[in-house]
């Protein structure tokens, strides 16, 4: 993975200047490459493991949320100071997805941690990256940063001034 990440950091300048290229090579591996990789690592998941064990589960699952949240919270603290907002970006923040599933599939395919070990992490870091996503959308979303609704009157108001003065769609 590191490769991978060194490759995009050199790559970044010419990859800007070239927005066709960037536009396939994000098809590409969204579109291709991602669903494949979540299907095998979902496919090695032990479902068994899981429902033998649902408290270890809950305790890693808030351990990953709960250390990412109050890593986060203070940094967008610094840059937003409404309450709504520093929640909802730290909470949208606080996922690792690709990263903790990479890294919990290196450590099985090595040896390192057995399938039940891993179907815990693999769930923990997809559950870490579902439930504070929904939790965002729900409770704190910002609602004051969307744009205002056009409103009935104003549309009317605009449609008569383009009338009386002779403007077309074109002028």
């Amino acid at each position: 993975m590191l490769p991978a990440y060194i490759a995009g950091m050199i790559l970044a300048g010419t990859a800007a200047r070239d927005i066709v290229w960037v536009h396939r090579l994000r098809t590409l591996t969204v579109g291709f490459l991602t669903p494949f990789y979540f299907l095998r690592a979902g496919t090695l998941v032990s479902l068994p493991a899981l429902f033998s064990a649902p408290l270890v589960l809950f305790v890693l699952l808030g351990g990953k949320v709960a250390s990412k949240i109050f890593g986060l919270l203070p940094i967008v603290g610094m840059f937003r100071k409404e309450r709504n907002e520093r929640w909802y970006y730290t909470l949208l923040m606080s996922t690792g997805l690709t990263f903790g599933t990479i890294s919990a599939l290196y450590g099985f395919s090595h040896g390192i941690v057995t399938q039940e070990q891993y179907s815990f992490l693999v769930t923990a870091v997809i559950g870490s990256a579902v439930v504070p996503t929904l939790i965002a959308g729900i409770a704190f979303f910002p609602k004051h940063l969307l744009p205002e609704p056009v409103r009935p009157e104003s549309t009317e108001r605009v449609c008569t001034e383009v009338q009386e003065n002779g403007l077309s769609e074109e002028g």
